[in-house]
């Protein structure tokens, strides 16, 4: 009896580890086929959630490529934040090169026990995680991935660590390919993404919208008299003035809405789930905004203003994403005629 009992707990053991190597396969073929980043930082969430049965679930990434430290934002569930504490870890912080070293799951007893408690680790440990697993692929750190307690209230077994390390291996390698395609899709000066990215996501999300009747409206932004920057200050003039307007428009929009260089002085901006009416008033915002900035150049205060067009899809009219495009650069068109500075809706 005693041998029985004892190859069936073996039999079970082959049969957890079976099931979850093939858990890991669509695990992989899952994150892998996600190119959006924060698309792909919610599955991540959502799959480690499930997977480790926990009741807390938080992710320090990099903002972007270029970044030098590591931010939790919003990538969290199940955790409370405190706003006295920024929870930003610096790429060069010890935390980082101890994961570096060594590809180990940590609690925050080898934390205190290894690293001098300064204020990006005790922002962290203020979190309390249960565990602290390295996102790491081809030796290098691409986040942290944070772990609340169980919803057994059990520890986390050595099993269980190490599949939560092949999990987070395999999050690591589709937030890697993330980050290139992110490195290839993006305009350099600007940071927001470059014209033909956004005409693929764009035709994806109208796709969607079709099926879900989502509203969906782009907007089209111009800079008024742009040409004078770069004339009377010089092109590198030109270039901080382009990079103060991207940023404004990032600020207005959101992570389901994408932002992007038209061309030139020329931006575009598709705003997902969002009607005319709501539209315009984000197109307003911007353009006041742009239009009270005060940007100090070589001594000099300039200011500048922008004009903007809003469509909102009309699947009657808009038969590709180019239609639609087209549709909000000729209410941008009706804003530059009828004196600048203004925001003229599509018919």
């Amino acid at each position: 009896m005693a041998r029985s009992k004892k190859n069936s707990t073996s039999d079970a053991s082959i049969e957890k580890q079976i099931y979850d190597l093939k858990q890991l396969l669509e695990i992989s073929k899952s994150l892998n086929s996600v190119i959006d980043f924060s698309t792909l930082i919610e599955a991540i969430l959502y799959t480690c959630m499930g997977q480790m049965k926990t009741l807390g679930i938080a992710i320090f990434t990099k903002k972007n490529f270029d970044a030098t430290s590591f931010q939790l934002n919003r990538n969290y569930c199940g955790f409370e934040l405190d706003s006295e504490f920024d929870y930003s870890i610096p790429e060069d912080h010890p935390l980082i090169k101890m994961m570096n070293l060594q590809n180990i799951c940590l609690t925050i007893d080898d934390i205190k026990k290894n690293i001098e408690l300064n204020s990006p680790i005790e922002s962290l440990i203020a979190l309390q995680p249960s565990l602290i697993v390295p996102l790491k692929a081809k030796n290098h750190i691409s986040g942290l991935l944070l772990l609340g307690e169980q919803i057994t209230s059990e520890p986390y077994s050595e099993y269980e660590k190490e599949h939560i390390l092949n999990i987070a291996s395999l999050a690591a390698i589709a937030i890697s390919n993330a980050a290139l395609l992110e490195m290839t899709t993006t305009d350099m000066m600007t940071h927001l993404k470059l014209k033909h990215y956004f005409y693929t996501v764009l035709m994806e999300k109208l796709e969607i919208g079709t099926a879900q009747e989502m509203s969906i409206s782009v907007l089209m932004l111009d800079i008024d008299f742009f040409k004078r920057f770069n004339d009377t200050y010089g092109h590198a003039c030109g270039d901080v003035v382009l990079q103060m307007v991207a940023s404004v428009i990032q600020q207005n929009t959101r992570n389901q809405d994408m932002a992007a260089r038209y061309g030139g002085e020329e931006f575009v901006v598709m705003l997902s789930d969002t009607p005319s009416k709501t539209a315009q008033k984000i197109a307003e915002r911007i353009r006041n905004s742009i239009e009270n900035l005060d940007i100090l150049y070589d001594g000099q205060h300039l200011n500048l203003t922008i004009s903007i067009g809003v469509a909102q899809y009309n699947p009657e009219i808009d038969t590709t994403a180019k239609t639609l495009v087209d549709r909000a650069d000729k209410a941008l068109y009706g804003s530059k005629q009828t004196g600048r500075n203004k925001v003229t809706v599509a018919d």
